[in-house]
């Protein structure tokens, strides 16, 4: 048994900590920690009438190396999971470095001044980790995050070679609302905002942002748009298995957010330059995600269920297979569970799984890790166990676009 701590009391937080919750033999002890402790305070007392489970709270802006170091010292914890934000990915394990614990995140290290994300800042932390016999794991979301653990199971199961994957990553909720963003406002429209880009033939590919377009059939939720989209799990998993030809990653989005994309981006408001307001600076993408609902309210209001997976096509045993991995997340369940929709639950679930994992010994090593280098069975065993349940399809052809 061991203490951990957690950043970050958005969606993703609570999720986490409702499911550490109900593992005592793995979490003995939950502190939960976020600039406003009223919604670490929210999460607790949800958690205490949930499962009777006392989570302790604390409040931190984890932009602050030294104020998270004194916290860690304080709570004395086995793991640090950071579910605040990916600008404060460097500043959290320089504390954890400092104190000499295990760190565990679930999205990438992005700069606030420039919509770029990459492996690259936290990999250059490898040799420190590694020289204090310490563990930092990358990417214990879904995408990124199973999804480089589906296409590591794919390897050591299902294909002897991969030669394609492609990652579909369809959320069929319907929250009823106009415009609303799943995750972080500002991280979702930096992420759907960028260029696409996808790996083929050893090298990178761009191209504009949304514009490539497919229709797929998404079990349980229908036929939906999805555009080709960079994402980070891209990085790694080229990195990690730089066999396998090409590597794209599609996202379904419906008409609606689309067009609202597309008038305020023309009118300046997804820009992270900042603008003079009466007197002050403002960054017009912060003062939007002020204006939109906050992720965490939207569980009530979301039906639909999400369908994540990925598809690989390759060889076993000498003949052709393409085969289809996927997980499908009900919105209502996830909320009825944890008062979470299903892209927190999918998001907060692995994180969990991945704390469990380096918690119980069946994750180790020193130094930084990226999800595809360690052994995907437990973590998928335990996926099952822990609400997103997988399953494997043969597909009779390879996708045709």
């Amino acid at each position: 048994m061991s203490k951990v701590l957690v950043i970050g009391a958005g969606g993703a937080g609570s999720v986490a900590v409702h499911k550490m919750a109900t593992c005592p033999e793995v979490f003995s002890h939950i502190t939960l920690a976020s600039r406003r402790v009223a919604k670490c305070e929210a999460v607790a007392a949800s958690v205490l009438a949930r499962s009777g489970v006392r989570v302790d709270v604390a409040e931190l802006d984890a932009d602050d190396t030294a104020a998270t170091i004194a916290l860690i010292q304080a709570v004395k914890p086995a793991l640090v999971v950071n579910l605040a934000l990916p600008y404060q990915d460097l500043s959290i394990m320089d504390a954890c470095l400092a104190t000499g614990v295990n760190y565990l995140d679930t999205a990438n290290y992005e700069p606030r001044d420039e919509a770029k994300f990459e492996y690259s800042w936290q990999w250059a932390y490898q040799d420190r980790f590694r020289e204090a016999g310490l563990m930092a794991l990358l990417g214990s979301g879904f995408d990124p995050g199973v999804t480089s653990v589906f296409a590591t199971y794919t390897k050591k199961h299902l294909l002897d070679r991969i030669d394609t994957l492609d990652i579909l990553d369809c959320n069929g909720g319907d929250n009823g609302l106009p415009f609303a963003t799943n995750f972080n406002p500002e991280i979702n429209i930096r992420e759907v905002t960028a260029p696409s880009r996808h790996w083929e033939n050893g090298t990178w590919v761009e191209g504009p942002a949304l514009a490539h377009k497919q229709v797929f059939n998404f079990d349980q939720v229908g036929e939906r748009n999805m555009y080709l989209m960079y994402h980070e799990e891209l990085e790694s998993l080229a990195k990690f298995y730089p066999e396998i030809n090409r590597i794209r990653f599609w996202m379904t989005f419906g008409e609606s957010y689309l067009r609202h994309l597309e008038v305020l981006g023309n009118i300046g408001m997804t820009s992270i330059e900042p603008v003079m307001f009466e007197g002050r600076e403002i960054i017009p993408l912060q003062f939007l995600k002020a204006m939109l609902p906050e992720p965490s309210s939207l569980g009530p209001k979301t039906r639909g269920k999400t369908n994540i997976g990925t598809i690989a096509t390759g060889e076993k045993d000498g003949k052709p297979r393409t085969v289809y991995v996927l997980n499908i997340c009900d919105h209502e369940e996830a909320y009825a569970e944890t008062g979470n929709q299903a892209v927190s639950y999918t998001t907060g679930v692995p994180a969990m799984i991945g704390a469990a994992m380096m918690l119980t010994g069946k994750w180790k090593g020193e130094g930084v890790f990226n999800m595809e280098q360690l052994d995907p069975d437990p973590f998928m065993e335990m996926m099952n166990n822990q609400g997103l349940p997988w399953e494997v399809r043969d597909l009779p052809e390879p996708l045709d676009f």
